[in-house]
């Protein structure tokens, strides 16, 4: 390869990331001012939204959407910050690329304001010249009323530092479950959104 070909690989690179790191950033944008059309646009017809959990999980652009649809019905207000952003390319594979993303959210999904950390580990595509979300897998680090954010890495169900993996929340840590509600009917005999119980556990509610 010459010398004016690896250069021109290398500007092509920085101007993926750039795409890419915007991507991320009009997701959080959408997720915030509930607007479906943009927020379709950044997937994959065919792409993958999940939680290792399991709790989490849409195949294909329609039934990601449906998913969010019923998620702002009863999340209410949000706003989410995108922090750390790695990518990382595949020469082999110029049209996808991978990456982690580091971000935190301030929602209201229930009487009280809440703060949560989220991980998303991502597969980006580019169809058609623009990069788009293949699969993107959500993670939790926490997900609390703000008044319990003093105390929250004191919870044995909050990750430590470095072991960072799926936890799964006690219902009164994740303070209103409704995520619960709508993805595991099963539980709603025992839990009400709006109402805090003990005993159980769900996983974070908010993608």
């Amino acid at each position: 390869m010459s010398t004016m070909e690896e250069l021109l690989r290398r500007i092509e690179k920085l101007e993926a990331r750039a795409e890419i790191s915007e991507l991320a950033s009009a997701y959080a944008i959408a997720c915030d001012e509930h607007d479906m059309p943009r927020l379709s646009s950044l997937f994959a017809e065919d792409a993958v939204y999940e939680s290792p959990s399991g709790y989490l999980k849409a195949v294909g652009r329609k039934a990601i959407c449906d998913m969010f649809i019923r998620v702002f019905k009863l999340r209410g207000p949000g706003y989410h910050w995108t922090h750390d952003h790695f990518v990382r390319f595949d020469d082999a594979r110029p049209d996808e690329a991978t990456g982690l993303v580091l971000s935190h959210a301030e929602t209201l999904p229930g009487p009280e304001v809440s703060l949560s950390a989220m991980r998303y580990e991502d597969a980006y595509r580019r169809v058609d010249g623009r990069w788009v979300f293949a699969r993107r897998s959500i993670s939790f680090l926490y997900y609390v009323p703000a008044k319990e954010y003093p105390q929250v890495f004191h919870s044995p169900s909050t990750t430590r530092t470095g072991e960072w993996s799926t936890p799964r929340y006690s219902i009164r840590r994740c303070a209103w479950c409704w995520a619960t509600n709508v993805l595991r009917p099963i539980t709603r005999s025992r839990c009400r959104p709006g109402r805090r119980s003990s005993g159980n556990t769900a996983p974070g509610p908010e993608p």
